[in-house]
Formats: C-alpha cells, sequence, structure tokens
C-alpha cells in the first residue's frame, strides 16, 4: 500500500521526473484538429492547465493554455487564442474518452468560463489517492508517493500568455499533463483502478 503522507524533506531528495517525448504546440485549429483526431484514438490523456498568473487582487486572467499528454506525446494548445471551438468542446465532454489530470475541478471551472461545455470522461487522481487513504494530495505530493520522483514547479508563475513559450514552459507544461498518465499507468498496472 501507499503512505498517507510525504515530507516535504523527502520529496526534494527524489530524482527529478520530466516529460522527454514530442512536444507539440498547438497555434491553429487546422493543429488542434489533427492532436485530437491522434488522442481521441488514445485509450486515455494526461490533463492539465496553465493560467498567467496575477499578482493583484481583482485581476483576472483566463485560461491560456490546456495540456494534453500521452505516455510519448504532448500537446500544447493555445487556448487563449483558440477558444473552445466545436471539436474541443466534443473531445471535453467525450465520457469515452478519459481524461486524467490533478486538482481539475477549478481548471475545467475555469474553462467553462471560455466556453459553457459538460465536463465527460475526467478522473481527478486526488479522488483516486484518497480512496487509498492518502491525505497529501496534489501534484508534488502524489509524484512523490505513487512515483518516487518529483516534479519541477520553478515555471509556475511564468508568463503562459507570452507569444514565445520558452523550452523550459514547455517542458514544465509537457510535464504535468504527462505525470498524470505515469501516475494512472501505475495504478492500472498494479490493479489500483
Amino acid at each position: 500500500m501507499f503512505p498517507s503522507q510525504i515530507p516535504k524533506e523527502e520529496i526534494k531528495s527524489l530524482p527529478l521526473m520530466k516529460f522527454s517525448g514530442k512536444i507539440h504546440l498547438i497555434n491553429t485549429e487546422a493543429e488542434l484538429l489533427e492532436a485530437v483526431k491522434i488522442l481521441q484514438k488514445e485509450p486515455f490523456v494526461g490533463f492539465d492547465t496553465e493560467t498567467k498568473p496575477t499578482f493583484n487582487k481583482g485581476e483576472y486572467n483566463q485560461t491560456a493554455l490546456i495540456q494534453l499528454a500521452t505516455l510519448n506525446n504532448a500537446y500544447i494548445i493555445r487556448v487563449k487564442e483558440l477558444g473552445i471551438n466545436n471539436v474541443l468542446k466534443n473531445f471535453m465532454e467525450d465520457r469515452d474518452l478519459l481524461k486524467v489530470g490533478i486538482s481539475i475541478r477549478d481548471d475545467l471551472k475555469e474553462l467553462k468560463k471560455t466556453r459553457p461545455f459538460k465536463p465527460g470522461g475526467f478522473i481527478d487522481l486526488n479522488d483516486i489517492a484518497a480512496e487509498l487513504g492518502i491525505t497529501q494530495i496534489g501534484m508534488r505530493s502524489l509524484t512523490g508517493i505513487f512515483l518516487k520522483g518529483r516534479v519541477s514547479k520553478s515555471q509556475q508563475t511564468s508568463n503562459w500568455e507570452s507569444q514565445e513559450l520558452t523550452t523550459g514552459q514547455l517542458t514544465y507544461a509537457a510535464t504535468d499533463a504527462w505525470i498524470c498518465t505515469k501516475i494512472y499507468t501505475m495504478l492500472d498496472q498494479k490493479g489500483y483502478l
């Protein structure tokens, strides 16, 4: 079984995990259509979003990116520019395609401000962790507990609306969605799902 918690000091000592597959930056509707066609063939995909941080009370930024990942490919969708067209809306509502994330309730709430949709097929790994008796949830904790690794949060407060996303930003964004596929795969292989 898994420990219910992991000390921050222990997380810091774990090996760094980062996505090393192919990153596809989706800037156009044609690229989005192609990405969705590929992702619909997968049994499940990792899911996350990024939003430009606000530093002043009352400021608001809409979701800048949606990240969708398989074990080998990550698709970084510039949703702030593209919006949620019918292709993406149908993908987000598809109950048969599992979309696995961590702490996704707020992500979905924010995305629905861009365009209302009925989320379908979403699985929050925090909920699965809670069923397994884990009380310390979130990306860093679950990566430590389930994968005996850690993820960097160094890019978390960077500008996700920037015209030119850095290699560090792209790797960070891809890793957040990819980690969800790694955790889900491990839980599935060990019979916890």
